[in-house]
């Protein structure tokens, strides 16, 4: 593996992969402990939209894919709101159409056929330097935005009506939590596909809950575990030849399941 980082697109992929892996233990933490995970798998399913939307106008895919994600988590924040009877019904309808009109819009795309595979199951290897830099901004940008609202977000996840009550903006944070959600997703993106985004987002976070005796802890924890799984799955995508994408989540389902046991008693012992 260490002969492997000569090369450019390797360095690359590493740096990607370590960056996303901020994204999802800040942000997968907070999916987590708020219940959002079928939310977030809703966000993150409207991103090929974006994806589709790019190739069709000639846009670069991060920034427009950024861009659509954003308008579906505003609009799915909404709904949840306002309307949550009917909120999983509103999810499953924008969650089909966002992978829908990706498709089409692809398909469209005259003189150049994308290739589906890298964006459903991740083109961590391609990752160009431009689009490092940008992770890094929006990792900068997350950072910034929960360390600034650490606070509200605590308590709107202990309890979101008692914080309420207690003159937290719930509402105002539900919106920035899905934004900023839709931000990490994209990152995700680019290291294992759309397809196997949400295990990225989740498994380190459901590992690192029961070890965790504070979200900011959660949070470190989740993120730490995330880069292990990225680069050991690197490392045994470059050794044997594997997709990398699915060689990190293979990874972390793994990890998950072999440290059941553990997890179920640390979980007794906390309680």
């Amino acid at each position: 593996m260490l002969d492997a980082l000569s090369y450019d697109f390797m360095q690359n992929a590493l740096a990607a992969a370590l960056l996303a892996s901020v994204a999802c233990g800040v942000i997968g933490s907070l999916v987590v402990v708020n219940r959002l995970v079928f939310l977030a798998g809703g966000v993150a399913h409207t991103a090929y939209g974006g994806v589709g939307l790019a190739f069709a106008t000639g846009l670069p895919v991060l920034p427009c894919t950024i861009g659509v994600t954003l308008a579906a988590s505003a609009t799915m924040a909404r709904v949840t709101l306002r309307s949550r009877h009917r909120a999983d019904a509103v999810i499953g309808a924008l969650w089909a159409a966002g992978m829908a009109m990706g498709i089409l819009l692809i398909d469209l795309t005259p003189g150049y056929a994308a290739d589906l595979m890298s964006y459903l199951f991740g083109s961590i290897l391609a990752v160009p330097r431009s689009d490092v830099w940008i992770m890094a901004a929006l990792d900068v940008l997350v950072l910034l935005a929960v360390v600034r609202f650490y606070r509200p977000f605590l308590a709107m996840s202990l309890d979101a009506e008692f914080a309420e009550a207690r003159g937290v903006p719930v509402q105002a944070l539900h919106f920035l939590l899905l934004a900023l959600t839709a931000v990490s997703v994209v990152m995700v993106i680019r290291v294992v596909g759309l397809v196997l985004v949400m295990a990225l987002i989740t498994i380190p976070p459901f590992m690192a809950e029961p070890f965790s005796r504070s979200l900011a802890r959660m949070m470190v924890l989740a993120s730490a575990l995330a880069m292990v799984f990225c680069v050991v799955g690197l490392a045994l995508s470059y050794s044997l030849d594997l997709s990398a994408g699915a060689a990190i989540i293979a990874v972390a389902s793994l990890s998950f399941f072999l440290t059941l046991p553990v997890r179920r008693r640390a979980r007794l012992e906390h309680s």
